[in-house]
């Protein structure tokens, strides 16, 4: 893929364009943010040109960016500071997000003609999401690099640090990026207070984990049709006064039965149990409930598992991770309240994973995520994504352009790839 060619022209330091208050210079860590994974959320917004190439001014688009984005900064004062203190805090001195501007030599439209390969769209983004917090010489919070393809086409790529953002914070920060670029007159004013909900703790001794090397990305297509019998067949599962499967859980619970099956068929693994994972919004499950922009990783994973001598048919996996999701509710919240009993529970996940006794399949949905209204003032996206995880058996569910369909960006060790992605019970729904 031409991609690969990436040119880059220039970079540049873009700080808030009013100074952040004295008394705001100490942003506090959650609890939650503290234990949130070593590395970066990835997102890339491809945009056709709408006119011949020629007329777009490539400099004056990109001028207009970086003043939205200083606006923007203001608001969201801690993604221009630095991450200090042993991850306790971020020290907001406007020191400003690294804005960088490069040239594809190539039409945008040969690399949406077949975007399979998720790791060779990484050049479109500031850096790769692979590496820990030192990439640019200090702990970047967040990043951006502008792309334009010889047609006039442009991709922006932005990487933000999962210490201080989930996937809900960063679709808080592009559509107020987007919203600000536009001239929109419907202002995004993010919330900061998670860490007076779940205040920092000492963590030292607990280690989640290093990025695994030589994982693969692979993009999965769900057309409404196979989601459409998969909802289906899951439905079974579920009385007649329930509401059946949604999209993301049918996909997920299908996901997961492929790979169990998969992972059984390599003798070279042997774990006792099989751990369905799935990231949940904890803003709209408080009570009172969190505003939508508030910024933090305000998430708790619900976990399910599947001992391997089981043989499970789809409509149970369908109904046992339904009943995971719906089992994260206030009493979660109140258990996340005891952050040593929370970090005890964590240890002995990460023994179980180090020690090859559970094998889990991790799942985090965009599909709710506007992520197809963040027009920066020449119309929507024609196609998003999100490539490149650093951890092992980690999957992005987003929704396709028309919003019936769902992409699944699969992230896996190189050797465990390719059977998984040839699996013939797969294909069918995912070709």
């Amino acid at each position: 893929m031409a991609v690969m060619n990436v040119q880059i022209i220039s970079k540049e330091m873009i700080k808030p364009s009013s100074p952040t208050p004295h008394h705001l210079r100490n942003f506090k860590l959650s609890f939650l943010d503290q234990i949130a994974p070593p590395c970066y959320i990835p997102v890339i917004f491809f945009y056709r040109s709408k006119q011949d190439h020629q007329n777009v001014d490539q400099f004056e688009r990109s001028c207009l960016l970086k003043k939205s984005l200083a606006e923007t900064l203001t608001r969201l004062y801690p993604l221009a500071g630095m991450l200090v203190d042993q991850d306790f805090y971020v020290d907001c001195n406007d020191e400003g997000v690294e804005y960088i501007q490069a040239q594809v030599p190539c039409k945008l439209a040969e690399v949406l003609q077949k975007p399979n390969v998720g790791n060779d769209l990484v050049p479109l983004l500031p850096f790769t999401p692979y590496h820990g917090f030192t990439e640019l010489g200090k702990k970047v919070l967040l990043a951006v690099q502008y792309n334009s393809f010889d047609c006039g086409g442009v991709a922006i790529g932005v990487v933000v640090s999962h210490k201080i953002a989930d996937g809900t914070s960063m679709g808080t920060f592009v559509n107020a990026w987007a919203g600000t670029s536009r001239g929109s007159t419907a202002v995004i004013n993010p919330s900061f207070n998670a860490a007076t909900h779940f205040p920092p703790v000492e963590t030292s001794g607990f280690v989640l984990g290093k990025p695994m090397e030589k994982i693969v990305t692979r993009r999965f297509v769900f057309d409404k049709s196979s989601i459409d019998a998969l909802r289906k067949e899951g439905s079974v599962a579920f009385g007649p006064t329930e509401r059946g499967p949604s999209r993301v859980e049918a996909v997920s619970a299908f996901m997961w039965k492929r790979f169990m099956a998969v992972t059984r068929s390599n003798p070279e693994k042997n774990p006792k149990l099989y751990g369905g994972l799935h990231a949940v919004n904890l803003r709209e499950r408080m009570v009172p409930q969190l505003p939508a922009h508030t910024i933090g990783n305000l998430y708790q994973t619900a976990v399910t598992t599947s001992p391997v001598e089981i043989e499970k048919d789809y409509p149970s996996l369908v109904r046992q991770l339904r009943n995971a999701i719906m089992a994260v509710n206030t009493d979660t919240v109140k258990k996340l309240h005891d952050a040593s009993g929370y970090l005890g529970y964590l240890k002995n996940a990460v023994t179980q994973l180090s020690e090859g006794e559970t094998e889990f399949f991790n799942f985090t949905s965009w599909c709710r995520f506007p992520v197809y209204e963040v027009d920066f003032g020449w119309g929507k996206p024609t196609w998003v994504c999100s490539p490149g995880r650093p951890y092992k058996n980690v999957v992005v569910l987003m929704s396709t352009r028309d919003g019936d369909g769902i992409e699944a960006w699969v992230n896996m060790k190189e050797e465990d790839m390719p059977m998984f992605e040839h699996d013939p019970e797969l294909l069918p729904f995912a070709p």
